[in-house]
């Protein structure tokens, strides 16, 4: 047991990896490493928090290693992803809250219907355009943004500058074509608990 622990934790530590901070965007230029406005204390509880939940998520049930995502921001979990029934939504609800250090929990997991590869396509499609728009705005920190989409609703979480840039990835977001709703979880750097000096 405690071999399969502590293989799921060296598992998560090497997909975790380091984002953000390549040269490379997706047209292949140069694209400026993320600017995160949260001290290097704050990054390090939130990325303990993060590998802190998802061990635990995954020691529930080894299916939401691809089914789950989480998400720490200056101590405010999102969890996105889709689950089996409404008691496995609670269920990690609870594993959340139950997280040292946290202050928040946004739970949009959604409960698994049929699959519906169609949905599926025009989902990725939807993401893929508002990741591009957001890359090809010069006044947006693309690399600051996670985007999900689910069943034409964008979820979006990250952190702007200024309300000026939060206000242009909600447009960019609601311009794309065939979206139905925009759920967006983006904070100010003002909203921080701690910012960098």
């Amino acid at each position: 047991m405690k071999f399969k622990v502590l293989f799921l934790f060296l598992l998560l530590l090497g997909f975790s990896g380091c984002g953000g901070v390549s040269s490379k965007g997706i047209f292949g230029t140069g694209v400026s490493v993320a600017f995160d406005p949260r001290s290097v204390g704050t990054q390090i509880d939130d990325s303990i928090m993060q590998k802190s939940l998802s061990t635990k998520i995954l020691l529930i049930d080894k299916k939401y290693f691809l089914s789950v995502k989480s998400k720490v921001l200056d101590g405010r979990i999102f969890l996105t992803g889709k689950v089996d029934n409404p008691e496995e939504k609670l269920k990690l609800t609870k594993l959340a809250w139950e997280t040292l250090g946290v202050r928040s929990v946004r739970n949009d997991l959604k409960v698994k219907e049929k699959f519906d590869i169609k949905q599926s396509a025009k989902d990725l499609l939807i993401t893929s355009q508002l990741r591009a728009a957001l890359v090809l705005n010069k006044d947006i920190k693309a690399t600051n943004y996670q985007i999900d989409t689910y069943k034409k609703k964008i979820y979006i979480y990250g952190i702007a500058i200024e309300t000026k840039e939060r206000d242009l990835v909600l447009t960019e977001a609601k311009q794309i074509l065939d979206v139905e709703d925009v759920i967006a979880s983006i904070l100010l750097v003002d909203d921080l608990r701690i910012q960098k000096n």
